[in-house]
């Protein structure tokens, strides 16, 4: 049985092999004309330069506006809305498209107020009216760059070429380190411009850049490879579960092969490979069984009674990626605290360094240097040592890159929980339990738990892109995308569940509890120990889930 396995896979290798050295792409990506990409004029990174340049200036203009006093709305919306924009680019326009569309949205909403040199006039209630809608166009810009822009990249690496899936690796890595770029010049260079020189400037600057990016993206067309929609997948998701439930009395084949299919090389899905039946969740199935009924009526063709094997396949990758994704929720939660707890515990330690005073939110700057600093050692070091001990093309698998990342996380809260350890012996020292002041413990200390928590983005957020658009179905990448993005919403929402109730059960009794409003009397110290027991056992249910998890199969376009 072994060696039956090995010739097969050494088989399926040799055909990937020889349909990735061909002229044109496996993976049935088309050029901007909709005819098949020729390898060697579309695509890889000559494409994806254009791509990066894109999201490069998108990030410049989020340091403008995160002062505003409904962030948090905001934040929220700009991580539901892609759920928005990748149902759009999967189902009709394409991610190209999309991307192109909401850039200009971006444009529109980012046009500077009129302001006499250095000084703008209050504003009137229109005035804030328009504000807050230029505000809610960028959370809708949001929407359809975000969840389109990574698959859109990476579509323009051949799954089917071994050395091209090897440079696709590489390109979610730079992806993510141009973002953390264009990052720090947003909090740092644009900021400064607003707060000095004026901000009709400061949104001024982002605007004509907004402009650039268009441009960029527009003149990269036709390098590009696109990937066709395939239609909604809402839809299709739909008809799999109606027509399983129409057929739950009989009974589930044996024999796969009876299965429906087309018999096309290409599936009936739009711009999307063929998959193989997987073992699991047998009673879905039954959507692809031919009945008695079917045949009777000679009803092939009704996909809300009868479906492809193909689309069986993709609501049970689906199922099957969804403990994958929950426990990126406790990620973010960890997360969160970056722009929250630590902020908070900062405030409270000696922030003076010579004649300087170090904001307490500034420090978040470090975990975009930890980024910019793990991308180049993880790509250009890290890698190429594991791929000579794994033989491995990537190295590391995406499941094992999260994980990587879910416990260096666990390692970020030790390091946060040290912290307020020493700085609450200093408070007892000192007797300040009753002040709400600053112990003489520098801020700086703070610097290894943000320079732990950036390498666990560079491990986890990357490796979770990654993954979702290698393990999505063909024609719901950016829906994937989408649901990757909504666990950094969720993940603010369970920090603030469990703060919530932690709130109030160390409150009771009249205590001070874990975290009041001075930090000198409460323990933030346990507060931080119990979202490392929780990332913990959340990497527990990890390791089970991923151990156990089977990738999708799909045949060359």
């Amino acid at each position: 049985m072994g060696s039956e396995d090995d010739e097969r896979a050494l088989l399926e290798a040799n055909i990937l092999q020889n349909e990735g050295s061909g002229l044109y792409a496996g993976d049935g990506s088309v050029d901007s004309k909709g005819k098949p990409a020729l390898k060697n004029n579309t695509g890889q990174w000559k494409a994806c330069s254009f791509i990066l340049v894109n999201y490069f200036i998108e990030k410049l203009h989020k340091g403008t506006v995160v002062a505003s006093t409904n962030i948090t709305n905001w934040k929220g919306t700009c991580y539901i809305t892609p759920l928005i924009g990748a149902i759009l680019a999967d189902t009709y326009w394409g991610r190209y498209w999309t991307i192109a569309g909401f850039t200009t949205v971006y444009l529109i909403a980012l046009k500077p107020a009129e302001c006499v040199g250095s000084v703008c006039p209050s504003a009137t209630t229109a005035q804030y009216a328009v504000f807050l809608t230029g505000l809610y166009l960028i959370a809708l810009g949001t929407g359809g760059i975000k969840p389109c822009i990574w698959p859109f990249g990476a579509d323009q690496f051949d799954d089917t070429d071994p050395k091209e899936r090897v440079k696709k690796g590489s390109y979610f890595n730079w992806f993510y380190f141009s973002q953390n770029i264009g990052a720090i010049i947003a909090s740092s260079l644009l900021v400064w411009i607003q707060d000095n020189v004026g901000w009709g400037i400061g949104f001024g600057i982002p605007t004509a850049l907004m402009g650039v990016c268009i441009a960029s993206l527009l003149i990269g067309t036709p390098l590009y490879r696109f990937q066709k929609p395939g239609g909604s997948p809402l839809t299709r998701i739909c008809q799999v579960l109606v027509a399983s439930f129409r057929k739950r009395n009989l009974k589930v084949l044996e024999d796969n092969s009876l299965l429906h299919e087309t018999q096309d090389r290409s599936s009936a899905i739009e711009g999307s490979r063929k998959l193989e039946h997987s073992n699991e969740l047998r009673c879905l199935d039954k959507a692809a069984v031919i009945s008695d009924a079917d045949i009777e009526h000679g009803d092939l063709c009704n996909p809300w009674r009868l479906c492809t094997v193909t689309q069986v396949e993709e609501l049970k990758i689906l199922i099957r990626m969804f403990p994958i994704w929950a426990t990126g929720i406790v990620f973010s939660a960890v997360f969160a605290q970056m722009s929250t707890l630590f902020v908070v515990q900062g405030k409270l330690m000696k922030r003076t360094l010579g004649s300087v005073t170090i904001p307490a939110a500034s420090l978040s700057f470090f975990d975009f240097v930890s980024v910019i600093i793990w991308v180049p050692i993880y790509d250009s070091i890290i890698i190429p040592i594991v791929k000579k001990l794994t033989r491995k093309e990537r190295g590391f698998s995406q499941l094992q890159r999260m994980g990587i990342g879910l416990f260096v996380s666990i390692l970020c809260m030790a390091a946060a929980a040290l912290v307020e350890i020493k700085r609450l012996q200093l408070v007892a020292e000192l007797g300040l339990e009753d002040e709400k002041v600053a112990v003489p413990l520098s801020i700086l200390w703070q610097i290894p738990q943000y320079f732990l928590l950036g390498a666990a983005e560079v491990f986890t957020f990357i490796g979770q892109h990654e993954f979702y658009y290698e393990q999505a179905p063909d024609a719901m990448r950016s829906l994937c995308s989408a649901l990757s993005l909504l666990t950094n919403s969720l993940g603010n929402y369970l920090s603030s569940l469990i703060l919530t109730i932690v709130t109030y059960i160390t409150t009771k009794g009249g205590k001070a509890g874990w975290i009041p409003d001075n930090l000198n009397e409460g323990h933030l110290d346990y507060f931080y120990w119990l979202l490392a027991g929780l990332s913990f056992l959340n990497l527990v249910v990890y390791m089970v889930f991923s151990r156990n998890y089977k990738e999708k199969k799909a045949a060359a376009a």
